[in-house]
């Protein structure tokens, strides 16, 4: 079980709300805020940044803060916090077995890794005398 304290997330605000709106627009079913929760939490944040009403299809339920300034940001963490607080919520809590990564990375990225990867090779993998495999015989 995950949890996160609303009033100390350890984390910026940028990414309490991502964190917390994606918990909000999720299928998980392991969560302590109720779904009509959720859904004002989502409609909440989504008022603040768009003149047009919160789509319905779940997939187009999503909140691009790239072009929003950190007073933005501040304010849905502050909307969030409290519609939480109104329901008494004080720590979220949800159970979310770990997925494999879907993509490994972006086509953008790929040189950038490349490079990465020339400037930090990764070590020598051990055998199982905890030698190095390509190590040379002193």
């Amino acid at each position: 079980m995950q949890t996160l304290d609303i009033h100390r997330p350890e984390m910026p605000n940028l990414q309490f709300v991502l964190l917390v709106t994606a918990l909000c627009t999720s299928r998980l079913t392991a969560i302590n805020i109720p779904y009509a929760l959720r859904a004002t939490i989502f409609n909440r944040c989504w008022t603040l940044i768009h003149d047009s009403p919160p789509p319905g299809r779940p997939e187009e339920r999503v909140l691009d803060l790239r072009p929003w300034t950190e007073l933005t940001v501040e304010a849905m963490a502050e909307t969030i916090r409290v519609a939480l607080m109104e329901a008494e919520i004080q720590t979220l809590a949800w159970d979310h077995a770990p997925s494999e990564p879907t993509n490994t990375s972006t086509p953008e990225a790929t040189p950038l890794i490349e490079r990465l990867a020339q400037l930090y090779p990764r070590p020598p993998e051990e055998t199982d005398s905890d030698q190095t495999a390509d190590a040379v015989p002193r």
